[in-house]
């Protein structure tokens, strides 16, 4: 074993563009939040699995590697399933771990679209390498905490959430070809054009474990079966959607190719160096995709994103795979103050709770403390 006992941390992400693309094989465009989750682990001899976590002191859990081989998964506090999920994934891929200890304690919003969950599997996955499997690659890694969330919780996610856990780094925006695994760091300072990237938390917790995440995805093969593609990733020209005959295929489809369209887009724009102000369009058009063609949105969602843009923000989008969850706006420096109060007030009008906001510099991913 390389250590017995430590600190490790992983983080959530705003993903930038690039929604419900990468189980389409296709394109995104994350970056790394500073806030995330830490997990202090500790190995054990006993076969003994113990999680705790400061967010949830109640869902106390004990139990075994053997237990957690026999099954009974559904009868676990559902956030317990991605750290266990884990656990039990290094074991069916061979590695020994003994037993341990994971105390958790998470800074990044919970619900809030943030990619919490991936945070955890992440800080949780790459403890447990460190602890009793020093050589398992960053890209087993990501696979391992996709498994955790995709078998052990039942969310059919792809893999951009756990790949920008693992692999954003400070400063950048990360493309990553979810197809072939190719990545590329792409500086994003805002700071140097006098911009912000505004996060507004709704307060309306996204749910992906209803079935409506699970359909998304299962039009999408769909769609992509009745176009004579393996997915959605190869069809080029959005007017090609107009081969469904289902309206809502049709739909769906044309959200995933635009949002290819999009995230390529952006990256282009800001590899060359261009003024990000130039992407606020292009992220606007992808919230109105996320709204009308893959029907993900919001009535918070909605309102957040036209008050934003209504007080001058460059673009406005949700981020997450949607259902609830916060809302991200390219905002000048000097006018954070008035989107902010813009926000709040049409949340009053409407009824809603205020929204949580910070601002966003894109962090490091996941490692040891």
């Amino acid at each position: 074993m390389a250590s017995r006992a430590g600190r490790w941390w992983a983080p959530g992400r705003v993903n930038l563009i690039g929604e419900h693309t990468d189980y389409n094989e296709g394109y995104v465009l994350p970056l790394a939040l500073p806030l995330g989750l830490t997990c202090t682990a500790a190995a054990r001899p006993d076969g003994v699995v113990r999680l705790r976590s400061r967010q949830a002191p109640l869902d106390e859990i004990d139990t075994t590697i053997t237990a957690l081989d026999t099954g009974g998964w559904s009868e676990l506090p559902a956030w317990t399933r991605y750290p266990l999920g884990v656990i039990r994934e290094f074991v069916r891929r061979g590695h020994e771990v003994t037993g341990v200890d994971l105390d958790l304690d998470a800074t990044v919003p919970i619900g809030a679209g943030l990619s919490s969950s991936a945070a955890l599997s992440c800080a949780v996955a790459i403890a447990a390498r460190d602890l009793f499997a020093p050589t398992v690659s960053d890209a087993e890694i990501i696979d391992i905490a996709r498994v955790a969330e995709n078998v052990y919780v039942g969310v059919p996610t792809g893999i951009l959430d756990q790949s920008a856990a693992m692999l954003c780094t400070a400063g950048h925006v990360l493309f990553l070809d979810t197809r072939t695994g190719v990545t590329e760091q792409i500086p994003f300072d805002l700071d140097a054009f006098g911009l912000s990237l505004l996060v507004l938390d709704t307060g309306s917790p996204h749910h992906l474990m209803d079935g409506e995440y699970a359909r998304r995805r299962a039009e999408c093969a769909t769609a992509a079966a009745q176009l004579g593609v393996s997915f959605l990733r190869d069809i080029p020209f959005a007017a090609e959607a107009d081969r469904l005959a289902d309206p809502v295929l049709r739909r769906r489809a044309r959200h995933v190719i635009t949002e290819n369209a999009r995230v390529l887009r952006i990256a282009e724009q800001l590899r060359a160096g261009a003024d990000p102000r130039v992407i606020g369009s292009v992220l606007t058009a992808g919230h109105a995709s996320l709204r009308d063609d893959f029907e993900v949105s919001a009535p918070p969602l909605d309102t957040a994103v036209d008050a934003a843009l209504a007080a001058g923000a460059h673009g406005a989008r949700m981020t997450g795979g949607g259902f609830g969850g916060s809302v991200i706006a390219l905002v000048d420096h000097d006018a954070t103050g008035p989107v902010l109060s813009a926000v709040r007030e049409a949340f009053a009008n409407k009824g809603f709770d205020p929204p949580r906001d910070f601002t966003v510099t894109p962090a490091e991913g996941a490692h040891r403390l």
